[in-house]
């Protein structure tokens, strides 16, 4: 039987891929239907995205390094690579509002056509699910230097885990979708 932290975060990432899902369709449906101003093509950085979703990725397994640290019981690795995590994860965040800084400065907005509409919507709750998660696993950092994870506890990092890794295949889709495919 699946213990019930971890199957109200399975339930929980379910929804979630749905609400997802619907916003790349969307993105999808719209994306050639506004030819005037901005579109991906011409108003998108991808190496630059490319760094930062590098640290996203990253992000990832540093997080694996610190639960396989955790089962092995090493509390100074898994915070470590939990801090580590913390921090790719803020380095991409910074890089998203870099770009949205851009991107506003070159009248690219939400309200300008629908690619700003669908491109600011779709990241920009991307990005809230990333702060969202930065903000567990900062939690779970300072409960981790207080020695909170022994018995029962060890499931938090599990179930925050799951989450940020949904977090990163999200992001390998939107990334693929909105920088990549305007390219090919």
């Amino acid at each position: 039987m699946i213990e019930k932290t971890k199957l109200g975060m399975l339930l929980f990432l379910a929804s979630e891929a749905f609400f997802f899902a619907l916003l790349i369709l969307a993105y999808v449906y719209y994306r050639g239907a506004s030819a005037d101003g901005p579109n991906a093509a011409t108003s998108l950085d991808v190496a630059t995205a490319s760094i930062f979703t590098v640290f996203l990725l990253a992000s990832s397994g540093t997080l694996w390094l610190a639960e396989r640290n955790m089962a092995q019981e090493r509390p100074a690795g898994m915070r470590l690579w939990l801090l580590v995590t913390i921090v790719f994860g803020a380095v991409f965040l910074i890089g998203q509002g870099r770009e949205y800084l851009h991107l506003i400065s070159e009248n690219v907005t939400i309200s300008r056509n629908l690619f700003g509409t669908t491109f600011f919507t779709l990241t920009g709750f991307h990005g809230l699910h990333v702060f969202s998660g930065l903000v567990a696993l900062t939690i779970l950092f300072g409960l981790a230097l207080a020695g909170w994870f022994q018995g029962p506890h060890v499931v938090a990092i599990e179930a925050v885990g799951w989450y940020w890794h949904f977090v990163d295949v999200v992001w390998i889709v939107i990334f693929s979708i909105i920088y990549l495919w305007p390219r090919i």
